[in-house]
């Protein structure tokens, strides 16, 4: 035993002699909150780079739905400048499919044209300014001038951010303009 004893002796009086510290403080430093930083930095960094993701997924999705407007508007300017009263152009007397192609045509950055959704609903003037009055109107000579045209699109957005579920936004907006020719 005197032998074991004398070598754990000569153990501590290096491990003291190296660091300045006896081998049962080097026991309680093991046991203390040394390595609790690493691990608050680790989950401080990883909420925020889930927060910042977070950030530039819903700037994409504003920066969509800008564009889901501007295609709205676009396709209802294409079918009041090609009503029945339309000279001048090869697709006069717009339809609803042609209203489709059109917007699907557009190449809007960051959006696949092939996923907009266009509906093309023609009204007409139920009553005269300033209580006007639009109601549906069916059949033909629906596009002509004074009658209005409602262009709604949508686009389905999916919306990733990391350490969340994926989800589906659907993007929708419409625009209503009067036939002009």
């Amino acid at each position: 035993m005197s032998r074991q004893s004398s070598f754990l002796s000569r153990l501590r009086s290096r491990w003291t002699a190296r660091s300045g510290k006896t081998l049962d403080q080097n026991r309680q430093g093991i046991r203390g909150d040394e390595g609790a930083t690493i691990v608050e930095f680790a989950l401080s960094c990883g909420i925020l780079c889930m927060m910042l993701f977070g950030i530039v997924e819903v700037s994409l999705a504003v920066y969509t739905y800008d564009f889901v407007s501007e295609a709205a508007r676009d396709g209802a300017r294409y079918a009041i400048v090609r009503g029945t009263k339309c000279t001048g152009m090869t697709d006069c007397n717009a339809t609803s499919a042609q209203i489709q192609t059109h917007v699907q045509s557009l190449n809007y950055p960051a959006i696949n044209g092939n996923n907009l959704t266009v509906t093309a609903t023609w009204l007409s003037a139920a009553a005269a300014p300033p209580n006007m009055v639009w109601s549906s109107c069916s059949g033909s000579g629906c596009n002509k001038i004074g009658n209005a045209v409602n262009v709604q699109v949508q686009y389905p957005f999916q919306l990733s951010i990391p350490f969340w579920k994926s989800v589906t936004i659907n993007l929708s907006n419409s625009s209503q303009m009067v036939i002009s020719q």
